[in-house]
């Protein structure tokens, strides 16, 4: 299951990466309703989307 951990709150490689209006909505009000910020959302999401494929 995702959980929402902090352990990334130094990442300090900048990219640019481009989302669909839909899935930018749906990340944001996700990172608003968990007080984190969407990069810290982001970076979680990816590193939970790599250990389990």
């Amino acid at each position: 299951m995702f959980e929402i951990d902090n352990q990334y709150a130094n990442a300090n490689v900048p990219r640019t990466i481009r989302f669909t209006d839909q899935l930018f909505e749906d990340l944001n009000r996700t990172a608003e309703k968990n007080h984190i910020s969407f990069n810290m959302l982001v970076l979680q999401c990816c590193r939970y989307a790599l250990s389990h494929l």
